[in-house]
């Protein structure tokens, strides 16, 4: 393995900043620096480290539309993740909004040996070895150097607002993962000068929507049977993969292949009391597990596809065949020429997500064009949170029962998915009397 060091300076006020997320085309593959980097955090007292790396990662990813947004989502997240672990050396759990104000100090007047001049790669590759390095040059503040003359340091309202904009928009993310519970982020720019701005703040009016209406969802099935259907090499594996995350909430990174982790069909556990089945989920991001109770729905969905898989139609408890199985051999990783393997994160993601477009069209061609447009803004893991709000709004699921499905730690979590829309609020307070005992004599 080729290892590099960053300079060290014991005059340095502050640790130099070393680069996280190569480019949006290598950022899945991985990369053993970073990773080694992300293990030393942890091992000297960041102990959520390498599960905000994870979440970070993926929430990168779903960037990967507009290389823009990534190149600049990736640059503030390394700034910020640098000042969490070297600078403040907080967990990210531990981050509040006078937390996020302290860090706004800090990138308004930044250490000198972290400011830079001209554009620089943040990963390079090295001659004669396919491993990518992180550039020990790239520095997180730029500064402006005119006939070599260097100008002082100064951050714009504009590049504040921007800055703290996508911190609030990777918080919002954690927040649909139940990482955490509130958003620091947005509570400083509510109490900003920069809070009359609705441009940097979020709406809770109901339109920013984290899971499907039932509408929607509609179609995202309808559309996923019809390829089974029509494709069942390739979609019979996509059909059960959303109805299981859809009913048993689970997160991409719980269905698919990663490090330490390979879903196998030995999971689906038969209680031989009751007869009921359930899905185990040894290990999840933080390290949780749980068991998550199956719906006769979903029992039957599983029993159609291992029929076409060619599968008894009951698992055995010892049954060590991949959960979600690609259709040809593996190219690369650990599972490198084995046809039957499990399909990695990107690989689900990037089916489910073009499955999530199909769907939209198809409404979109339906007439339900504001449908359509909302369903583009959603992606798998917005899945996970339809399963949970459909089941405490529409099919009255008890919260402590939906609660212990989602994993949630805290009550207070599951509650936040109890809602109604918009229009359903306002056709109840319509319709609201003011004397229920009007006309009694």
């Amino acid at each position: 393995m080729l290892l590099i060091s960053f300079p060290s300076d014991s005059s340095m006020q502050q640790p130099i900043v070393m680069p996280l997320f190569d480019s949006i085309e290598y950022l899945e593959n991985g990369n053993p620096i970073i990773n080694q980097r992300i293990t030393q955090l942890s091992l000297s007292g960041i102990q959520d480290a390498s599960v905000v790396y994870e979440h970070a990662t993926d929430w990168l990813a779903e960037q990967k539309y507009s290389e823009n947004n990534y190149k600049a989502y990736r640059s503030e997240l390394t700034t910020f993740l640098h000042w969490c672990f070297d600078v403040a050396k907080l967990d990210l759990l531990r981050i509040g909004r006078k937390e996020v104000g302290k860090y706004v100090e800090y990138c308004q007047s930044p250490p000198l040996n972290l400011i830079g001049y001209y554009n620089v790669a943040q990963f390079k590759a090295e001659k004669g070895s396919s491993l990518r390095t992180p550039n020990p040059q790239w520095l997180p503040f730029r500064g402006k150097k005119t006939a070599n003359i260097i100008q002082p340091y100064a951050l714009s309202e504009s590049a504040l607002k921007t800055k703290i904009a996508i911190l609030s928009s990777f918080y919002a993310y954690l927040m649909s993962e139940d990482y955490v519970e509130k958003n620091p982020a947005q509570m400083w720019l509510n109490k900003s000068r920069f809070a009359s701005s609705k441009k940097y703040r979020l709406d809770n009016d109901g339109d920013n929507q984290l899971a499907f209406t039932e509408l929607q969802w509609s179609y995202v099935i309808s559309t996923v049977t019809k390829l089974a259907k029509e494709q069942p090499e390739t979609h019979q594996r996509s059909l059960f993969l959303i109805k299981l995350i859809y009913c048993c909430y689970l997160r991409v990174s719980e269905v698919a292949a990663r490090a330490g982790y390979t879903p196998v069909m030995a999971q689906f556990k038969r209680n031989p009391q009751t007869g009921i089945w359930s899905f185990h989920i040894p290990s999840s991001k933080g390290g949780k597990r749980r068991t998550v109770s199956m719906s006769n729905a979903l029992l039957e969905a599983l029993v159609e596809y291992r029929q076409y898989l060619g599968l008894a139609d009951y698992p055995k408890s010892t049954e060590q065949h991949p959960l979600i199985i690609r259709q040809r051999a593996a190219g690369r990783g650990r599972e490198v020429g084995c046809i039957n393997a499990n399909l990695g994160i990107r690989q689900i993601r990037e089916e489910v997500d073009k499955i999530i477009v199909l769907a939209a069209i198809s409404a979109e061609n339906d007439g339900f064009v504001e449908d359509g447009a909302q369903m583009r803004q959603l992606s798998i893991h917005n899945i996970r949170h339809t399963g949970i709000t459909h089941d405490i709004n529409i099919h009255g699921r008890p919260l402590s029962h939906v609660q212990a499905d989602a994993g949630h730690e805290s009550i207070d979590t599951t509650s936040q998915y109890l809602h109604t829309t918009q229009i359903e609020r306002h056709q109840s307070g319509q319709n609201k009397p003011l004397d229920n005992l009007q006309g009694i004599e």
